[in-house]
């Protein structure tokens, strides 16, 4: 095997290490919703929009899946639709397993030290409080599983069509422009499934208010991430050298 080849398959390894690694732990620290306007300081903005009003609360996840937009964008840039169609179904099986696997760790019974340790420590019920945290609902983990597969596969697909028309430039074109439409499909299937199929049956006007406040934020989010993108990029071509640079993208590209 060629040396570039190596290089291309550890760069590989490292940014779906580092999707994978996003992707899971956002699923689970988004059962957190933070207030925005508290956590900077300002003075509460009320929000008002098709009859429903709010402020700016978001489930903690937010803080991690930029970056998993950002991971797409550049798997997609070097590797092409293949490689981010299998990071995708490897975090879609990667993100059930793990739900799995805390839903058999809330049935075991816990040890009386444990709960009587923590009780000391001022809470009060351990046990309830951990399966609060890591047993969410299954309209839930279903509509974010649905959601994120659904947005990643629309990603790859818009990401290529704007390649195609601008080339090698205006990355941050393809990578905002991918990132908004996948984004309708994540901020509004989530939202749908979980809280209009699921128990809370939220109205179409609350679905459709909050789903328009969540996208904004991403969009937000996507564009205030966009040099990283472009450091992303400095840094996969010194690592890889230009010319191996070059062939992947051309090979990403076909």
């Amino acid at each position: 095997m060629r040396t570039t080849d190596v290089k291309a398959n550890r760069l590989f390894i490292v940014l779906a290490g580092f999707f994978l690694t996003n992707a899971l732990i956002a699923e689970f620290v988004g059962v957190k919703i933070f207030s925005l306007e508290a956590t900077l300081g300002v003075a509460p903005y009320e929000w008002s929009l098709l009859g429903v009003s709010g402020n700016l609360n978001f489930t903690a996840g937010v803080l991690l899946w930029p970056f998993v937009f950002v991971m797409t964008d550049v798997i997609n840039e070097y590797f092409g639709e293949r490689g981010v169609r299998l990071i995708s179904w490897v975090a879609v099986v990667f993100i059930a397993y793990a739900f799995l696997a805390a839903y058999a760790s809330i049935s075991l019974a816990p040890a009386g030290f444990w709960v009587e340790a923590n009780r000391n420590l001022g809470v009060t019920d351990i046990q309830g409080a951990y399966a609060q945290i890591f047993g969410q609902g299954l309209w839930t983990i279903a509509g974010s599983i649905v959601a994120f597969l659904a947005g990643q596969l629309v990603d790859v697909v818009v990401f290529h069509r704007i390649r195609r028309v601008t080339g090698d430039d205006h990355v941050w074109l393809r990578a905002t422009g991918s990132t908004a439409v996948s984004q309708i499909l994540d901020s509004f299937v989530v939202l749908y499934i979980a809280f209009v199929l699921g128990p809370q049956k939220w109205s179409m006007s609350q679905f459709l208010a909050v789903g328009t406040v969540n996208y904004i934020y991403k969009m937000g989010a996507a564009f205030a991430m966009i040099p990283l993108l472009y450091v992303a990029r400095h840094l996969i071509k010194s690592y890889l050298g230009a010319d191996e640079t070059a062939r992947l993208k051309a090979q990403a590209a076909e």
